[in-house]
């Protein structure tokens, strides 16, 4: 079995969100919800300021705090170290949000992409509504990805949480999470941590590297390579 991570060099990182963009296209991510997302800081006096950005996503974490308040299991670890959610068993109660020191577990609060059930056009008599777009392409959302449902509910209902899972559907397919492949500084790779062959451990042996909030213990995966 693997033991999956992540580096993201932010010397590479340009800051163009082509890594949410495209992990909402690949895993069906509703509007308002992001299982990538970022951190912006500005620190320091003019004129000597620096402004930091910073991507963010579910790091998988050893020590995984979401995993230990779950009361049902739905929140696990599977054999390869991904931090995974069993869409059947959660109940909703949002421990695992309360409990993750991160922020990156959203709830499907309502239904989710209500906007392709929406029978309002942007224009009226000018532009077609969600709900006529979405009829004439036969999916409930036009840029639906059947992939996503081979090992995941491909679209979540209401009323259970949802986060990103490395895409554990192409890591199964031997490829790179979509956000890996679609950034065009090539600034993100997922690695074995148990492979000495994996590129991953030149690249963490190279530079200096650093988690989030290592202090909560949680032995995060994601490494960020560098720092601004």
């Amino acid at each position: 079995m693997a033991r999956y991570a992540m580096v993201i060099d932010l010397h590479k990182c340009a800051g163009c969100s082509a890594c949410q963009i495209s992990c909402k296209n690949e895993n069906n991510v509703s509007e308002g919800m992001f299982w990538s997302w970022h951190i912006t800081r500005t620190t320091g006096t003019f004129p000597n300021v620096k402004y930091e950005y910073v991507p963010t996503l579910c790091n998988h974490c050893e020590n995984a705090a979401c995993v230990k308040a779950c009361p049902t299991g739905a929140m696990y670890k599977d054999e390869n170290g991904l931090t995974l959610h069993d869409p059947d068993k959660c109940i909703g109660c949002k421990s695992c949000m309360q409990a993750c020191p991160y922020g990156v577990i959203n709830f499907n609060k309502k239904e989710p992409h209500e906007y392709w059930r929406n029978n309002e056009a942007l224009i009226k008599g000018g532009t077609a509504s969600g709900k006529e777009t979405a009829e004439k392409s036969g999916e409930k959302i036009p840029y639906y990805n059947p992939d996503r449902a081979k090992t995941y509910e491909g679209i979540r209902p209401k009323g259970i949480v949802e986060k990103c899972t490395f895409c554990d559907h192409r890591l199964k397919e031997g490829e790179q999470p979509y956000c890996v492949t679609s950034c065009p500084a090539d600034a993100r790779l997922v690695g074995d941590l148990d492979d000495p062959n994996d590129p991953i451990h030149a690249m963490i042996a190279k530079y200096k590297v650093s988690t989030l909030k290592p202090e909560k213990g949680t032995k995060p995966k994601v490494f960020y390579l560098r720092e601004y």
